[in-house]
């Protein structure tokens, strides 16, 4: 029986306001929103540990910081796979996002990712930079790289999104 236990809490707010709100400003004016505080994050940054989301974001640009820590362990004492894929994604979609006019939405519709080394609370504050490729009618393509605080690539992705007009977002 563990005699180590640890607890961790945390409180978000209600996304759909915010996600309301959205529909009424273009991708790159709500991420920034969110960047400057004056909408909240999804609750998916707060329940992983996302720094701020996001932290930087730009026209068909944005980045996401993580500080690996213990809880985001998978078994064999490493940051498990979801988590980063859940970043990877996170950011890749989020910098197709900031391309899309006002009402229009995305879904991710596949997402390939490759993991480069492993990442633990020994990394170092991450950063994962997601940027646009190719930005299609229909569908789009982005990637995302993520790195530790020495430069070193962790684990990169691809991932095609399926943009949503506004009658279908």
């Amino acid at each position: 029986m563990a005699t180590d236990l640890r607890t961790r809490t945390f409180t978000w707010q209600d996304p759909m306001p915010a996600a309301k709100a959205g529909l009424a400003l273009s991708g790159l004016e709500y991420l920034q929103a969110m960047g400057r505080g004056e909408l909240p994050g999804p609750p998916i940054g707060v329940t992983l540990g996302f720094s701020d989301f996001p932290i930087q974001v730009e026209s068909g640009k944005v980045t996401f910081t993580l500080q690996p820590e213990e809880f985001h362990y998978n078994p064999i004492g490493t940051v498990h796979g979801g988590v980063i894929c859940t970043l990877l994604d996170s950011a890749s979609a989020c910098a197709v996002h900031s391309l899309l006019p006002a009402g229009t939405g995305y879904t991710s519709l596949e997402l390939k990712v490759n993991f480069i080394r492993p990442v633990t609370a020994r990394s170092g504050l991450m950063q994962c930079i997601g940027t646009v490729v190719n930005l299609g009618r229909r569908t789009a393509v982005a990637e995302a790289k993520l790195f530790d605080a020495a430069g070193k690539l962790h684990a990169l992705c691809t991932q095609t999104c399926l943009i949503l007009s506004p009658e279908r977002a």
